[in-house]
């Protein structure tokens, strides 16, 4: 089937599913504020399967995404706000509207232009609509995930002049961060320095964002990566105890950094 056909059955299923008579009782039940936490995890689902190079499972996730927003479409056309077709037209006129140089006569001179031509008709659209913002950091959505939005932060105040000339003071700063942080640790127990506690290992996350920005290292995917492995030498360690009888919890913490290192080590392996 066409493209067209499909997503007009997809449309149909979504429409069923929430039909009041014989729809589903669970999806029946569910708001934007229920379908938002799927959302974003389909998101992540999505880019998981890109950085494991899956491209079956792509294609499956991005379906799961796709429900998503016809999910969110169908609870909106419910309430007489907006359907999938007005979805589909606002992204279609903002992508020709922001690609002049593709769907105008506008001239650029590679990247830089267009995405400084992209951030300038952002800011007309938003004074358009009443936005009296005009900081440099306007826009910057509070709904993304914080690392995310330290990042976008620390990026528009680069862009005007409000940054490290490099990593060696960043790196400078995460140390003086790391030593604030070791001395809110030294003043006694943690359940009674929660407050500053929580302050200065922000700070510490907020200056790591930047540092990885320095290093044009994706947070995020620095991050999965960092789970990938951890998951993947706990299990190992998981299976090594239970080859040898004994179970992950029956080990004291000397015998779980043997096996932790073994995992280390096996990994290094050519």
């Amino acid at each position: 089937m066409s493209a067209p056909a499909e997503l007009e059955r997809l449309l149909g299923i979504m429409a069923r599913l929430r039909d009041p008579l014989q729809g589903c009782p669970w999806d029946l039940q569910q708001d934007f504020a229920s379908i938002a936490p799927y959302t974003i995890e389909e998101a992540y689902e999505v880019a998981d399967a890109i950085d494991r190079g899956d491209l079956d499972d792509l294609c499956d996730e991005l379906g799961d995404l796709l429900l998503q927003v016809v999910f969110h479409a169908q609870m909106a056309s419910e309430q007489g706000a907006f359907g999938f077709a007005d979805v589909a037209r606002a992204i279609s006129d903002k992508m020709q509207r922001r690609h002049p140089h593709v769907f105008a006569q506008v001239q650029v001179d590679g990247a830089e232009d267009v995405n400084s031509n992209w951030e300038a008709i952002k800011r007309a659209e938003r004074a358009a609509k009443g936005d009296a913002d005009t900081s440099a950091l306007a826009g910057i959505s509070r709904g993304l995930p914080e690392w995310q939005r330290a990042v976008k932060l620390q990026s528009r105040a680069a862009r005007v002049g409000f940054d490290w000339p490099g990593p060696a003071p960043v790196l400078d700063k995460v140390r003086e961060e790391l030593d604030e942080v070791a001395a809110e640790f030294a003043r006694g127990p943690v359940q009674d320095n929660q407050a500053r506690l929580e302050e200065e290992l922000g700070d510490l996350l907020f200056v790591c964002a930047n540092l990885a920005r320095h290093a044009k290292v994706d947070v995020g995917a620095a991050l999965r990566h960092a789970n990938h492995k951890f998951e993947r030498r706990f299990r190992a360690m998981e299976a090594q105890a239970a080859a040898a009888g004994a179970s992950m919890a029956g080990l004291d913490l000397e015998a779980q950094e043997r096996l932790w290192e073994q995992a280390k080590a096996a990994e290094a392996k050519p």
